[in-house]
């Protein structure tokens, strides 16, 4: 009997193991744009439809324009990168252009003798696609070539079964492998029927292929009430900090944009920074303080990609619950890449798909030590420019998210602490930003500009003015507190 085609062992790399010898394939298919995913172009023409129906006008980023030619070759060169990512060696690239895929082997008759050839000159061990493959089709190939052939989606997978270190993390893999193998189990007909053994039980039993697909949906179904108790523990944790009003800021992007960089940069962490795709696949949790001494939440996610499996966004809802979550997305984009506005597409069709696609975002352009000298990269309006790696716009940043927040907007108060209360002062030195200080006999007066929760559980020292409290909300335009005073602890109005 057969055992169930396994799947990647999640978090276990194969660092003994030789480097598999690879051919890749690459298929543009003249009838559609090569680079923009389906998702993608539905979220642009749901973008436009939402903008519409607001009466707002069109974005002033461009839309993607880039020669054909150019925009596959970025394609296949993001192709190889993943090849490389997943630790293969290339043996060669072949490419083949087409009106539209061949239902049975997505490639041509002779494009198919020339792979084969090829597998057999290089002694390949596998054909990679950089396309996803029906079973059928995966079937036709995997018969009529000498070695094993992998689809996009299946080395994707075996990427984020390279990164996955966590438990929940290499739950939520297999669970995206299991899914995937599914439909591409192949049958073994009746030959491998199993026949019982007693009276009325005679005659073709479970074959092979039934078995398989139970012991596969029952090994889904059992990571599926694993992961709800990873959600049940992720939502008492987050219970447990929205407690505390401590707003999340989520990093968001196209995968290789520099998010663990600026992740560490911004926060002190030492998470994995690397030039490979998906280095980043555990959730990352680490506490921001802000220009105004408040405190957030920042997240670092995983990466997104063109053509990222839906299986792996349905997967991985447990990990990416912080970004639906989030007050605030980072959406980072390298500044440098001739893609730019693809990968723009191609997050905010994962981000429509989460449903986080109306969340306030601040566009973070990363990467400018790249640009050459003098070279200028349209930026909408509000776009932050930053290098992590150099250090350099990150103060601009940080007030820019600062400025964002509105959970807990800042406020200015005016004070009258006694020296006595030195747990009092103490607090509003760690959380607030303290001016105008003096003595006042035994009192110290004093204004504190910081988060309206903070300030707000001191309002017994607060000065009272006109029977209210004196006290002020921040006006976002600047940073600073607003003029006209619109806001005020008691809800009163000069």
């Amino acid at each position: 009997m057969s055992a169930i085609p396994q799947a990647v062992a999640p978090g276990r790399g194969r660092a003994g193991a030789a480097r598999e010898r690879a051919v890749l394939v690459a298929v543009d298919f003249t009838s559609g744009r090569p680079g923009l995913s389906p998702a993608a172009r539905q979220a642009r023409a749901s973008a436009a439809l939402d903008r519409a129906t607001r009466g707002e006008a069109a974005p002033e980023t461009p839309e993607p324009s880039l020669p054909r030619d150019l925009e596959f070759d970025l394609s296949l060169a993001e192709f190889q990168e993943l090849a490389r990512s997943a630790e293969a060696e290339i043996a060669a690239v072949l490419v083949q252009h087409r009106p539209r895929p061949d239902p049975a082997t997505l490639v041509g008759g002779g494009k198919l003798d020339e792979i084969d050839a090829t597998a057999r000159a290089t002694e390949a061990d596998l054909v990679l696609f950089d396309h996803d493959l029906s079973p059928s089709q995966l079937r036709n190939l995997e018969a009529r070539l000498p070695c094993r052939v992998i689809d996009r989606t299946q080395l994707i997978l075996d990427i984020f079964a390279r990164h996955a270190r966590t438990r929940e993390g290499q739950l939520q893999v297999e669970l995206a492998q299991l899914e995937y193998q599914l439909p591409r189990l192949a049958g073994r007909g009746k030959t491998m029927s199993q026949l019982g053994g007693g009276i009325g039980t005679r005659g073709p039993g479970e074959t092979q292929l039934e078995t398989d697909r139970r012991r596969i949906n029952a090994r889904i179904d059992r990571i599926r009430q694993q992961l709800e108790a990873v959600r049940r523990i992720r939502r008492q944790q987050r219970g447990r900090r929205e407690a505390v009003p401590v707003p999340t800021v989520a990093l968001v992007g196209y995968t290789n944009a520099g998010k663990s960089t600026l992740f560490n940069e911004l926060t002190g962490a030492e998470v994995l920074a690397s030039e490979r795709m998906f280095a980043t696949l555990d959730p990352k949790l680490r506490q921001l303080t802000l220009p105004s001494r408040r405190k957030v939440l920042l997240s670092d996610t995983v990466g997104f990609i063109r053509k990222l499996p839906h299986s792996l966004v349905t997967s991985f809802r447990a990990t990416l619950e912080e970004v639906e979550r989030a007050e605030l997305l980072l959406h980072v984009r390298d500044a440098a890449s001739p893609l730019l506005e693809e990968q723009r597409l191609e997050v905010e069709a994962v981000l429509q798909e989460l449903g986080a696609q109306d969340k306030p975002t601040l566009q973070v352009f990363n990467k400018i030590d790249l640009l050459a000298e003098g070279a200028a990269t349209p930026m909408p309006t509000g776009a932050i420019p930053v290098s992590a790696l150099k250090g350099e716009g990150l103060d601009g940043l940080l007030q820019a998210i600062d400025a964002a927040l509105v959970a807990d907007p800042l406020m200015e108060a005016h004070f009258s602490i006694p020296q006595s209360e030195g747990r009092v002062l103490a607090a509003l030195e760690r959380g607030a930003t303290l001016l105008n200080q003096s003595y006042e006999g035994n009192n110290v007066a004093l204004t504190a500009w910081g988060p309206t929760s903070l300030l707000g559980r001191y309002r017994r020292f607060q000065r009272k003015e006109n029977n209210g409290f004196d006290g002020h909300i921040a006006d976002k335009s600047d940073g600073k507190a607003a003029n006209n005073n619109t806001g005020r602890l008691s809800g009163e109005r000069r």
